[in-house]
């Protein structure tokens, strides 16, 4: 689903380097398609099918051997009638004032959205008084969200549509390499480092000058410390302020990201996937994660989300970004978010300032990840929304929209 995904794929302990995955390229799909695919040959359809199960779920956070039967149990007891506050909410592509395209320095092309803050009453300022010669005050930044692993931008569904009804700010929205409607990788892996860079790029682009908050979830957060990594004068000349939610500083390995002990281990056998020759090709694999969807449903809700009933529209939701996401993206991306270590890179944040928000059940980065951040930033405000998992933004939008907004409010 997000940053600390792939380290929870127990059925992965089947792949080895004799038996892995092509990645090979598929389209996404946008703004909430499956990948589709070819006929896949039946010698490998079982085995991809079984892959595909487990990696379909959570962007990755699979624990299908472990966890089927109590899936199965689950399915039945959410057939119950339960009220939904979702129901009817309409998750998709949001109003914007305008859309391009910025290309990073490895040559992908990232799909951005721009929402300007509203103009407000048109009106003589002559009558008003005012001494235009004065300064009236330094115009609110600009506010940078970033997404986590197998999401996209809509992801920030709820805070979004809350901050442009307030209409005060400027927002910049774009869907990370390889997710939504950016560009992908056909060879290599992607990179943190990469992933920095093409934060600046999308800075550079959409807000060459002026103050600018980053607000980033899961992954999201890693790409902010990356960046402050590489362009620490960057944080300390513009950025204004620095949302981190549901993120970690430290390395996921090390921290077994909260899940038991059996899935973290069974996800060390997929780090060969991006470099051996392939049995199995990524259409293959989508094509057989689409047939799982029950599976990944439960285990979508079940490590995605802190509540014991969450809205099944909200989890529907997360998980068709999950699907949407190919196996070949998920690949891609698996050693650097295995192996990520930025604690150094938190020094760049000492003279900003930082709000840090986590569930209390977050299962993929627990409370503990944020907590060690607050510890390298002792000036850092940490908020923990009680019952909420790692979509806390989606699950808990409105306590972590009220956090949000009293921060910004502060930096004016």
């Amino acid at each position: 689903m997000t940053a600390a995904d792939p380290t929870t794929t127990p059925a992965t302990a089947l792949i080895t380097a004799g038996n892995s995955i092509a990645v090979t390229a598929a389209h996404p799909g946008y703004p909430y398609g499956m990948a589709k695919a070819a006929a896949d040959p039946s010698s490998a359809r079982r085995r991809a099918g079984m892959i595909g199960a487990v990696l379909g779920a959570t962007a990755g956070v699979v624990a299908g051997a472990v966890a089927g039967v109590a899936a199965q149990r689950a399915l039945l007891r959410w057939r119950r009638p339960v009220e939904d506050p979702y129901a009817n909410e309409t998750f998709g592509p949001q109003p914007y004032d305008e859309s391009l395209t910025v290309t990073t320095d490895d040559g992908l092309d990232l799909y951005v959205e721009i929402v300007e803050p509203v103009d407000g009453v048109d009106m003589d300022l002559d009558d008003l008084g005012l001494d235009l010669a004065e300064p009236v005050g330094a115009p609110a930044p600009t506010l940078v969200f970033v997404h986590g692993f197998c999401l996209h931008m809509g992801s920030f569904h709820f805070q979004r549509r809350a901050l442009a009804e307030r209409g005060e700010w400027r927002m910049v929205f774009y869907d990370q390499p390889g997710h939504g409607r950016s560009g992908r990788r056909d060879e290599g892996e992607y990179t943190l480092e990469g992933l920095g860079a093409a934060l600046r790029r999308v800075i550079e682009a959409t807000t060459p000058e002026g103050r600018i908050v980053l607000v980033g979830h899961s992954m999201g957060g890693m790409t902010i410390m990356a960046l402050a990594e590489l362009d620490p004068e960057l944080i300390a000349r513009r950025v204004a302020g620095v949302v981190l939610i549901a993120t970690s500083a430290g390395r996921l390995e090390a921290t077994r990201v909260g899940l038991p002990q059996i899935v973290s281990r069974a996800a060390r056998p997929l780090l060969p996937l991006v470099n051996n020759a392939a049995r199995l090709t990524t259409a293959m694999i989508d094509r057989a994660r689409s047939a799982a969807s029950d599976l990944a449903w439960q285990l979508t809700r079940r490590y995605g989300f802190g509540a014991a009933h969450p809205s099944r529209a909200l989890v529907s939701f997360v998980e068709r970004m999950n699907s949407g996401t190919s196996i070949d993206t998920i690949a891609r991306y698996l050693r650097t978010l295995y192996t990520h270590s930025r604690y150094p890179a938190l020094d760049a944040l000492r003279t900003v300032p930082v709000l840090v928000i986590c569930g209390e059940k977050d299962q993929i980065t627990p409370v503990a990840l944020s907590t060690q951040i607050c510890e390298r930033l002792p000036h850092a405000k940490l908020v923990t929304v009680p019952d909420s998992g790692h979509v806390v933004l989606l699950e808990h939008s409105a306590e972590v929209n009220e956090a949000l907004t009293a921060f910004l409010e502060t930096l004016r």
